[in-house]
């Protein structure tokens, strides 16, 4: 198995040479020609799927759609020229600052 970080990183290159491929021939290449609306109507379809996991509490099927609902996140990003490493990047600036303190700094801005 490899590096989860290298798991991402490879996910995003695949996802970003679907940009511009036949969609009749790629899935993700479908998503980006169907646009915004679509690539969040799955995030929020995944997200759902992953909620009724968790309440059902079925680890297998939470880890399951957790993957479709981050893949989706993956297009979203590609399909807005977002390197997913900015993501990780907030992340990390948010270690060690208190969920209450960050919020309320996001709101003044």
């Amino acid at each position: 198995m490899q590096d989860n970080h290298d798991t991402l990183s490879s996910l995003a290159g695949i996802i970003t040479s679907r940009k511009g491929q036949d969609s009749q021939s790629s899935y993700v290449a479908s998503l980006f020609n169907k646009g915004t609306d679509k690539i969040c109507g799955k995030m929020a379809e995944e997200c759902m799927e992953t909620g009724l996991a968790a309440k059902i509490d079925d680890k297998n099927e939470i880890v399951y759609e957790m993957a479709d609902l981050w893949f989706h996140c993956m297009v979203l990003l590609a399909h807005h020229d977002i390197d997913h490493h900015q993501v990780l990047q907030e992340l990390a600036r948010r270690f060690n600052v208190s969920g209450h303190v960050e919020k309320a700094n996001r709101t003044q801005k």
